[in-house]
């Protein structure tokens, strides 16, 4: 019997995008429910004692947090098999899955959220991109009012967090680009877990040629600049690589 999947998520998000990456390509059929950045708590502490996205309930399990939903849906769903065969391999995933999810995605998100906040008509859509108009608008009025759980719960600062945001899509773009020289992948001659981890988080820096992760169009000021700071590095061109060719549609169910 197949089990009973529900994903609760933002809508967009690197963390998120990379627990729907996992479902659909092992073919796990799902239900997702999109929550708003600071509404969100309520709902998401009542589940988990927690705040944080993605949250996953499997058979009435509940799991809190991407890297250990990836985990447990690779435990549960062997085929593909996106971890390596031998241990040096798994040691190299794991290294380059925590590089991602402790230091350059929370520092790029930062920079994202900042330049969002200031827009929050385009915010509202793109978060509430499964919401009917009228509550995006209605989510756009009382933005401001959850700014503050916004940058408490992302550790964002000040203006410093757009530039260092900046200079983390850099290093990690850079990291991309230096590791695919051989193969294409960042681990062995074969897609795992590490290009899925490093594709999700760098989708920020492009519109991904997937429904998942684009964002409205026309972009606003802030979004359309970040996009073109990236524009023509070879990091980017590999993560539109990697959705053209390993990311399946949505496997979610309405």
């Amino acid at each position: 019997m197949a089990a009973h999947v529900d994903l609760f998520q933002f809508r967009f998000s690197p963390f998120n995008e990379k627990a729907r990456w996992m479902l659909d390509i092992k073919r796990v059929p799902h239900k997702r429910t999109s929550v708003l950045p600071g509404p969100h708590v309520p709902k998401i502490k009542k589940l988990t004692g927690q705040t944080a996205t993605p949250v996953l309930r499997i058979d009435g399990q509940v799991i809190a947090g991407s890297a250990r939903i990836l985990d447990e849906l690779e435990r549960r769903y062997p085929d593909p098999m996106l971890m390596p065969a031998d241990e040096a391999g798994r040691r190299r995933v794991l290294e380059i899955q925590k590089r991602f999810d402790e230091d350059w995605t929370p520092r790029m998100r930062r920079a994202v959220l900042t330049t969002l906040m200031d827009e929050p008509d385009y915010w509202a859509r793109t978060f509430g991109a499964d919401h009917s108009r009228l509550k995006q608008r209605l989510y756009a009025l009382v933005l401001p009012l959850a700014r503050g759980l916004v940058r408490k719960g992302n550790g964002i600062t000040g203006p410093e967090s757009v530039a260092d945001g900046f200079t983390a899509a850099k290093e990690a773009l850079d990291f991309v680009e230096q590791e695919t020289k051989a193969t294409g992948y960042l681990v062995g001659d074969r897609f795992t877990l590490a290009d899925l981890v490093a594709a999700s988080s760098l989708a920020f820096c492009c519109d991904p040629p997937h429904p998942d992760m684009e964002r409205p169009i026309p972009h606003c000021r802030g979004v359309a600049a970040w996009i073109l700071a990236w524009h023509d590095h070879v990091g980017v061109r590999w993560v539109k690589t990697m959705y053209e060719n390993h990311r399946p549609q949505p496997m979610a169910q309405t």
